[in-house]
């Protein structure tokens, strides 16, 4: 009972326009007056503070910013050059250079929104241009921005890290083998649409163009090997990896590319700025709603419920499937992951599903969450970008996120694809 009343004031707040994180905080404060009495609220600013403060958090606001100067400073449009001379022979080839410069910048960013707004304020007009249907511009571009919460580093998967006490660096790892599979698939579903509608085709492949886009991008692509590589090798933690990635941004910007200014800086860091702002906002508010259900054992029975129905893994996966499913469809992958995961989680650990592979199925339902309407949100963002209807987009967007739902199952069901790497790696 005290978990349904929690919702419905959730949802009666946000349906009035009140911001999530804040709505999650007022009901909180409630249900925790209403059950604990008023003294029990003096506690509530530590909590709030204790809730954003870990360490491991700060490798968002990190990886957001350096995302940001990524898209000022040129190095997004030099991937893109280099995606292109590789790809772009292919018929719709501009769909291909869109998915490879999405797993290129996934590497850096860790943000669906912060790809899809970055790369397609460049590559939608492309798109526009040589003839592609706008709808199939916004729906590639969209799709394709969700390798970015897979491939890492990833906010969701820090998030998840965090709210479930697994090791980031494992889902980290456990990420690149779905990831990579998930860009290749788009690849050929884009190919396939491209044949079938007969796009057109780039510029023949010349081996000229390809040697000079990379010169011109060898430094960009040091920025994954430096981050993943000092992550992956544990020189440093993925905190520490996150700031390489902002120092190393901010040198190749504008020590090598000569293109980061002040300005250019200071609005980079701006934005950085108000996009983590929300995300830590709803962090310092959930864990507010962590401790008061803690206390009140709401997981505990949560998962004792499920396990009355079914103790069998698979079965519990299917349901925790559909169940994600169902929250993407009405909450920012943040969100959900914040309010949910510590409810489930022990239930995940009583039936014996592996943390970081159940982190993996996490981030998968909510990244297909990301484009499936209402919510939406970086579709939503794509849309903006091409000045497209959100539901001519939807239904090209049906085959794109097609292969995100294959990836899922392939994830739920054959745990090897996941998990091969992190065995090797860590045993």
């Amino acid at each position: 009972m005290t978990l349904f009343l929690l919702f419905v004031g959730l949802v009666a707040l946000v349906a009035i326009n009140v911001p999530i994180a804040i709505a999650l905080g007022a009901v909180t404060v409630i249900a925790i007056a209403a059950t604990s009495g008023l003294s029990a609220l003096s506690n509530t600013a530590l909590v709030l503070f204790a809730g954003a403060t870990k360490f491991s958090l700060i490798a968002i606001p990190l990886f957001v910013l350096a995302g940001a100067i990524m898209n000022a400073s040129g190095i997004s449009r030099r991937l893109i050059a280099l995606a292109s001379a590789l790809v772009g022979f292919v018929r719709g080839g501009l769909a291909m250079v869109t998915i490879s410069a999405s797993m290129f910048f996934a590497e850096i960013s860790g943000s669906a929104v912060a790809d899809v707004a970055a790369l397609g304020s460049i590559l939608i007009p492309q798109m526009q241009a040589k003839g592609y249907p706008t709808p199939f511009a916004a729906a590639v571009t969209s799709s394709s921005a969700t390798l970015a919460v897979i491939i890492p580093p990833s906010i969701p998967m820090i998030l998840y890290g965090v709210m479930s006490g697994s090791s980031v660096v494992e889902l980290f790892v456990a990420g690149i083998i779905p990831g990579v599979l998930g860009g290749f698939m788009m690849m050929a579903v884009a190919y396939m649409l491209a044949v079938r509608h007969n796009f057109p085709v780039e510029e023949a492949f010349r081996l000229r163009r390809v040697a000079k886009t990379f010169r011109e991008a060898a430094w960009a692509l040091l920025l994954p090997v430096i981050i993943l590589g000092g992550i992956f090798t544990g020189w440093v933690t993925a905190t520490e990896g996150a700031g390489l990635a902002v120092v190393a941004a901010v040198f190749i910007g504008s020590v090598i590319y000569r293109e980061l200014d002040w300005d250019r800086l200071r609005r980079s860091m701006i934005e950085g700025g108000m996009q983590t702002a929300v995300v830590m906002l709803l962090v310092a508010t959930s864990a507010l709603l962590s401790e008061f259900l803690t206390e009140q054992q709401v997981p505990q029975r949560v998962a004792q419920g499920i396990v009355g129905l079914t103790d069998n893994r698979w079965a519990v996966l299917a349901l925790l499937n559909v169940f994600f499913l169902v929250v993407g469809l009405f909450l920012h992958s943040a969100a959900a992951i914040i309010l949910v995961v510590p409810i489930v989680m022990p239930l995940v650990h009583a039936v014996g599903i592996d943390p970081v592979h159940f982190g993996l199925v996490v981030t998968l339902n909510l990244g297909i969450g990301q484009q499936t309407p209402p919510v939406a949100s970086v579709l939503v963002t794509a849309c903006s970008v091409a000045k497209a209807d959100i539901w001519e987009v939807s239904k090209v967007n049906v085959y794109f996120v097609g292969v995100l739902l294959a990836i899922l199952l392939l994830v739920t069901y054959m745990p090897a694809i996941p998990m091969s790497l992190v065995r090797l790696f860590y045993g």
